[in-house]
């Protein structure tokens, strides 16, 4: 007669917190990439095109734009939450910059969707007003919208996940110090061309301004890639002494409690 064994059910690992933590951030990076290059490719009928507010127009796809920039403005917000808890062990001044930095960064996006919804309103309601002074309200907002940029992502960005995050990555180890000075060096020089552009010593959208965006999308490509598929360095002293920290919890739930027995006391002799 053949013996049958039974096989409990498998137990699944629970992944370790810090890996959650990492992924979270690498793929809301990840999502930042995607809505904002959706957002300016989506917003090209209203900022590439002068008689927009008197045109055909193309409002749904403009709406559209206007839907991925407010989930970029999540998922900016959403990076610095996740990692505040983090980084905030290592300098948490420098983390709460970083916090506000983002949200200064949102603020100006917001601002540039207000224009660019403001504009497409402009062109579906002012029929009858005359068709020189809605192109000039129309480009009017949409200069707003290229200030905000030029602000927010182009400025502020450089400012708090450039300089700010990349410095807490590299004081930290969280990921590779090396490719941390991409953030650390490519930061200031992003913020220093948004400058530039505001000061009017180099054109908006000029070939110096783009090289100095490129080592800040190479910084934070590298944090959506390799937080959400490698996640933190596991030598970082930060990881180290939370998975210290989690040992401990775990070894003091699995601990049974002692029982204490009472010897029985004898009687008079």
């Amino acid at each position: 007669m053949a013996n049958t064994t039974r096989e409990g059910p498998t137990r699944r690992i629970p992944m370790d917190p810090m890996r959650k933590s990492a992924l979270a951030v690498g793929v809301l990076f990840i999502l930042t990439f995607v809505t904002s290059i959706a957002g300016a490719i989506l917003y090209g009928p209203v900022l590439g095109d002068p008689t927009y507010v008197t045109g055909a127009g193309a409002d749904s796809r403009v709406l559209l734009g206007a839907l991925f920039e407010l989930f970029l403005i999540v998922t900016n917000i959403g990076c610095a939450l996740v990692l505040y808890p983090i980084l905030k062990s290592q300098n948490e001044a420098i983390s709460l910059g970083y916090v506000a930095a983002r949200i200064m960064e949102c603020t100006f996006i917001l601002v540039g969707i207000l224009a660019v919804l403001a504009v497409v309103t402009l062109r579906q309601n002012a029929v009858s007003a005359d068709e020189g002074s809605l192109a000039t309200i129309g480009k009017s907002l949409v200069a707003i919208k290229n200030w905000t940029f030029l602000l927010g992502p182009g400025f502020a960005d450089g400012i708090g996940t450039g300089l700010m995050l990349g410095w807490l990555m590299y004081r930290s180890g969280l990921v590779h110090r090396r490719m941390a000075l991409f953030g650390v060096i490519g930061g200031p020089m992003l913020a220093a061309s948004g400058l530039a552009v505001l000061m009017g010593v180099i054109p908006q959208g000029s070939p110096i301004q783009g090289i100095a965006t490129v080592p800040e999308i190479v910084w934070e490509a590298y944090l959506g890639l390799w937080l959400t598929f490698k996640g933190f360095q596991r030598t970082a002293p930060i990881v180290v002494a939370a998975a210290a920290a989690a040992s401990s919890r775990v070894g003091l739930a699995a601990t049974p409690p002692s029982r204490t027995i009472v010897a029985p006391q004898a009687g008079p002799a």
